[in-house]
């Protein structure tokens, strides 16, 4: 009988068994999503102009590790319903972990294995010592009471025990988290161990070891930013004409910050609705009305200035529009609309690849979501440190600190661009894959 060769490595027949659900078992399927391929795109067009070496690339582009969780949580009412949690860390490379907790209802393991790759290159532009991480729970939080909230938030973070750690895998506020979830996050690690571990989650309230201005650094850090890139063009933020899409955490400060600063905010948007005055919004009375409310407020009840749909305010004539709130706000058929100058990117992943080639034909300058809002993970950063370190700095110190370092990071990616003959985002994720992969080289592959 002749002898038949056999590829002994091959799938042993799979791809029958498996038919059209052979390509959904291949590397990074798990979390691959519309997000995560955005976020693959970029990263593979900074690789490529890199000319990347492909071992570091390989590396790169799937997270190290992914945890699902699934958990109970007895309601109010006494009735007991399951959530689902996830959290993934990037890179182990550059140190531990560092990324933002969210509660929302689109929560996904696609979603947070794309921003935890975005948080891996903001920590690398910035010169932080961390990988990327993210994580979050999928739920409404607008539809739970502050009992349910706090039952959800510890229960989470019991299930995560094996994985985090204040030199392994360390948290920090996102979309719907803030000071009071960090302080349960605190509170749960720390009984778990048995002593308090205030450098476990970042983002606390000051009087259980968080920093004087870490609530406002991601907005501060935008701010940051326009005034170092208006510079470079010898402007001035008096007399820019702003919309925002996004008026929570880092929506409300900017709005803040560059009104103070003289700019006119002619438009913000929030998952209601938005609002429109041409003349300049009264900020401070926008803000203080949202902060006077019993519960929740929503800018459809705002009984001044023009109503607009929700991404209306990004439409809106002006010099900066400033997405900060989901990602994939900014498409190919809006990018066509839009009137404005410049984009600062707030929020992570605003803007699709699509839309970023017409901005760019368009003559819109970018300045991308890893560069313009990592003043968050950059104070996180200053909060672990002072809690490992038992010490603490004043406010001053913070936001001194905080400017001179996003410009200098602003600085990098400018010089990047002109380097590199290539777009912001491009640039910034250059100077970052350039960093990690001096890492990776030095510390190689073990064993």
């Amino acid at each position: 009988m002749a002898h038949i060769a056999v590829d002994r490595r091959g799938a042993g027949g799979w791809e029958d068994v498996l038919g059209d659900d052979a390509a959904q078992v291949g590397p990074g399927a798990e979390w691959r999503s519309q997000l995560h391929e955005m976020a693959l795109a970029q990263f593979h067009h900074a690789a490529d102009v890199l000319d990347l070496d492909e071992a570091v690339r390989a590396r790169l582009l799937a997270p190290r590790r992914a945890l699902v969780v699934n958990f109970p949580v007895r309601m109010d009412d006494g009735a007991v319903r399951m959530f689902t949690g996830y959290r993934v860390q990037h890179t182990l490379t550059l140190g531990p972990t560092k990324g933002g907790i969210r509660f929302a209802p689109a929560v996904s393991l696609g979603e947070c294995a794309a921003l935890a790759m975005w948080m891996t290159l903001k920590c690398a532009l910035l010169g932080l010592p961390f990988g990327g991480a993210k994580g979050g729970v999928r739920c409404d939080p607008n539809r739970l009471s502050r009992g349910e909230l706090e039952r959800v938030t510890r229960r989470y973070v019991s299930e995560l025990i094996p994985i985090i750690g204040p030199d392994r895998d360390i948290a920090a506020p996102d979309m719907a988290t803030g000071e009071r979830e960090m302080a349960w996050f605190m509170d749960t690690y720390s009984q778990q161990v048995g002593h308090s571990v205030p450098e476990i989650v970042t983002g606390k309230p000051v009087v259980l070891g968080g920093t004087e201005g870490r609530a406002a650094a991601t907005g501060l850090g935008v701010v940051y930013c326009i005034e170092a890139a208006l510079e470079r063009r010898g402007e001035r933020v008096a007399g820019q004409r702003v919309a925002l899409q996004g008026f929570g955490n880092v929506g409300a400060i900017v709005a803040r910050e560059l009104h103070a600063r003289g700019a006119h905010v002619v438009a913000v948007g929030d998952v209601s609705g938005g609002v429109v005055d041409l003349a300049g919004l009264d900020v401070p009375a926008l803000l203080m009305w949202f902060a006077s409310g019993d519960g929740p407020r929503f800018l459809r009840d705002w009984p001044e200035g023009v109503h607009v749909a929700r991404t209306g305010a990004l439409e809106v004539p002006c010099d900066i529009v400033i997405p900060a709130a989901l990602e994939r706000q900014i498409n190919a058929a809006r990018a066509e609309h839009m009137d404005c100058r410049m984009v600062v990117e707030g929020a992570n992943g605003p803007t699709t690849p699509e839309a970023d080639a017409i901005l760019a034909e368009r003559g819109i300058h970018v300045i991308p979501d890893v560069l313009a809002n990592a003043g968050g993970v950059t104070v996180s950063y200053y909060e672990w440190v002072q809690d490992q370190q038992k010490l603490s700095w004043d406010g001053d110190e913070v936001r001194r600190r905080l400017s001179a370092q996003m410009r200098a990071a602003l600085a990098r990616v400018a010089d990047a661009a002109e380097r590199l003959d290539t777009d912001w985002r491009t640039a910034s994720q250059a100077v970052a894959v350039e960093r990690i992969a001096e890492a990776s080289r030095l510390r190689a592959i073990y064993p």
